[in-house]
């Protein structure tokens, strides 16, 4: 793809001033065409009730999944519940707009927490049976019980969690969103679990007056399944069909998606011959040809992606090779609810290679690779030197080669970790990367990871660099806000303890439960429980004021406590920075609320 935007070599102080008298002739650059298709698909997200059939009804736009109520006789039938509570009473109330009858059933199509977070809500409006795969959640325990947890911080990357949103569109199925769990929010809620467990291939229930068919799946979970409403024939199919290239592989990290078994589960919903289709994402389908169209090519184009990867590896090409081998014919390429917003063909194939034969790609080079360090030394010495193979990075983004660039950058970060021209070098060249890409989660990945690379390298976002340009009271105590905000992002939200370290002189610290210093807070994080199990997330700051050298705000949270309540915990911090622009000292006040217990009517902020 054509690039969009203009790259210059690393400037000198001669060149800038050339720069500056072209700058005043260069024409501005618009968006992309990955960015503008990005935009243009907002669309699909936006707030709105759509009458799916006679008596069902899907709510889109509160969160990122739809929520659908199918309202029977004298009750209700909720298909999905969103991403977390608040967005859950949103859908309630709309609810209520239509009806008052009570939820008799809850229907969880598979264990994510994007379909399963307002479940509170909704089981609270009755004593409702809740329906789920036997499997539920298989997922999240498969990540538990192997002990890993790098896969939340790699789900903050892909969900775009930890970005501004300035530099967020949307998630490519979904509304850009900032759940309050952060990259966990793709494991299921479990703070109440599922009454009745789907053991057979197909069940039949009935609810209010409602017959239903509950279907087992595997695709994107293992835990799946669809419901099937036969009276009004509107098919209900979760996450195995939504209106973007499928998600065979997500980057975030998961278990191979079996993805012979998701190209079947979509011809059984075509064996159903559905009238109405509502996905697991994106907006219901209303014309019975239209939802046969999407169907089928969404199962033939996922299955033709299959065979041709195959097809490849039993020719021998590698998953590198192989990327350039399959493509999608252009009859699929040029659907609409197949281009890659979310899904990306080239990680599927590379998932369906080591899915089905493992890691090894074949090339006997690969099975003792060189470490990463020793590689950049020699590839170094090839270049001329590193001064050199930096100069060829800094060509290759100047040339708009910015995949080239990230590359040799990689090697020039191998050599030197804590070279800082080397990291933002890739962190443009990620930029570049991200704004030419239309699948939303990798640009989400890009820029994050450039956003850490910006934070982490030595002397970036140095407070005290924006302090010393400062000139009026006016203009410290901006920066000082500017200063606690990323210092504190960087601490409880990005989890960057280095890049905070940077904000920080030896300062005093006035919570009970941690020491002075810097070090005292890293340790105090990283082992006490209340916080060392937290996820990535974009803090939510609150009123923040600066009054000469001091800066105030206060955070919010949702916690649980050990009776399982919710409760809602309002955090005040108080800094106070020196003369060079670093906090010296630090206080806290903790407030905490149960909002049902509450006799003030006021809210926390």
């Amino acid at each position: 793809m054509k690039k969009n935007t203009l790259y210059l070599p690393r400037p000198t102080a001669p060149f800038l001033a050339v720069l500056c008298c072209l700058a005043l002739s260069l024409p501005a650059m618009g968006d992309s065409a990955a960015t503008e298709l990005l935009k243009a698909r907002t669309a699909e997200f936006r707030k709105d009730v759509v009458q799916v059939a006679d008596n069902v009804y899907t709510f889109t736009g509160h969160s990122v999944q739809p929520v659908s109520m199918i309202v029977g006789t004298d009750g209700l039938v909720i298909v999905d519940t969103g991403i977390d509570r608040a967005s859950a009473q949103g859908v309630l109330a709309e609810m209520r707009n239509i009806t008052a009858l009570p939820v008799k059933a809850i229907i969880l199509t598979h264990g994510h927490g994007d379909h399963t977070g307002g479940l509170p809500v909704f089981a609270a409006e009755g004593s409702p049976a809740i329906w789920a795969r036997d499997n539920f959640g298989e997922e999240n325990d498969a990540f538990a019980s192997a002990g890993l947890t790098v896969n939340r911080q790699r789900g903050a990357r892909q969900g775009g969690f930890l970005l501004p949103p300035e530099k967020r569109i949307n998630n490519g199925v979904a509304r850009a969103y900032y759940p309050k769990r952060g990259g966990e929010v793709f494991s299921s809620d479990e703070s109440i679990k599922p009454t009745d467990r789907l053991t057979d291939k197909r069940k039949s229930i009935e609810y209010a007056g409602l017959k239903l068919d509950l279907v087992s799946i595997n695709g994107e979970t293992k835990d799946a399944l669809y419901v099937w409403y036969s009276d009004q024939r509107v098919l209900f199919s979760g996450d195995n069909f939504y209106k973007s290239w499928p998600n065979l592989y997500p980057i975030r990290g998961a278990a191979y998606r079996d993805v012979q078994a998701w190209a079947d589960s979509v011809d059984e919903m075509l064996q159903e011959n559905p009238d109405r289709l509502v996905p697991g994402h994106t907006r219901p389908v209303l014309e019975k040809g239209l939802v046969i169209e999407m169907l089928t090519n969404y199962r033939d184009a996922i299955r033709f992606v299959f065979n041709k990867t195959i097809e490849g590896m039993n020719k021998g090409m590698t998953p590198d090779e192989l990327v350039d081998y399959v493509k999608l014919p252009q009859e699929y390429a040029d659907k609409d609810c197949l281009r890659e917003y979310y899904g990306n063909v080239e990680w599927a194939v590379r998932s369906i290679f080591a899915g089905t034969l493992g890691w090894f790609d074949g090339n006997p080079t690969t099975l003792f690779s060189l470490p990463p360090a020793e590689e950049a030394a020699k590839m170094a010495d090839l270049a001329g030197g590193a001064d050199a193979l930096a100069t060829q990075a800094r060509k290759a983004l100047a040339n708009g080669e910015a995949q080239w660039c990230a590359q040799l950058c990689d090697h020039l970060i191998a050599l030197s970790p804590e070279s800082g021209e080397a990291k933002l070098l890739k962190a443009e060249a990620l930029e570049n990367l991200a704004e030419n890409l239309v699948t939303a989660t990798g640009r989400n990945y890009y820029l994050t990871v450039a956003q850490e690379l910006r934070a982490a390298m030595k002397g970036a976002k140095s407070p005290s660099a924006v302090v010393e340009r400062a000139q009026t009271q006016e203009e410290r105590e901006e920066a000082n806000k500017q200063a606690a905000m990323a210092f504190f992002q960087l601490l409880m939200g990005d989890l960057n303890y280095e890049a905070a370290r940077d904000y920080t002189a030896e300062y005093i610290q006035h919570d009970p439960l941690i020491g002075d210093g810097f070090d005292a807070s890293a340790k105090a994080l990283q082992t006490y429980p209340h916080w060392k199990n937290r996820e990535p997330s974009k803090v939510d700051f609150k009123l923040v004021v600066a009054d000469g050298d001091l800066v105030t705000f206060q955070t919010h949270t949702e916690t649980t406590t050990s009776d399982g309540s919710r409760v809602r915990r309002a955090v005040v911090h108080t800094f106070r920075f020196n003369d060079q622009g670093k906090i010296a000292e630090h206080w806290t006040v903790v407030g905490t609320a149960d909002p049902e217990k509450s006799v003030s009517k006021h809210p926390l902020f």
